[in-house]
């Protein structure tokens, strides 16, 4: 596995995904979570939602699998956290786009940090997202 060269600032990945219903329904397939505000507009309103919700690992996961590419190997990750601010709300027509951007905001001997910069309808979504990575 060859080194990484990273400086501060550098932008490493960035995308954009789209959700759509189906999006939700096979990641509840997969981890198994089926509360229903991640399909039922009835249900997220009922509960005082704005709607159908994504589920906030479906978001997570999406957001740290941006740099992988990037690394060349998740086994790169070293420690991934965040803090859920606000809810990625999937239209039933529409759906939703989450964009990502992953920035390098510290690179020193043990590796780096990228800070990942995750929105959704003009909003951020996942709070202090931020990565430690193995770069040698």
């Amino acid at each position: 596995m060859s080194a990484l060269q990273i400086a501060v600032g550098d932008i490493v990945a960035e995308r954009t995904v789209h959700l759509t219903r189906e999006s939700l329904v096979r990641y509840a397939g997969a981890s198994g979570d089926f509360n229903p505000i991640h399909y039922r507009d009835d249900v997220a309103a009922s509960v005082g939602l704005p709607g159908v919700l994504a589920h906030g690992m479906l978001t997570m996961g999406l957001a740290v699998e941006t740099i992988v590419p990037w690394l060349g190997d998740a086994g790169r990750i070293v420690e991934y956290g965040v803090r859920f601010t606000r809810p990625v709300v999937v239209d039933a027509e529409a759906g939703a786009d989450v964009t990502i951007v992953a920035n390098a905001a510290v690179v020193d001997d043990e590796g780096a940090r990228i800070d990942l910069t995750v929105t959704s309808g003009g909003s951020t979504v996942l709070g202090k997202a931020q990565v430690r990575v193995r770069t040698a």
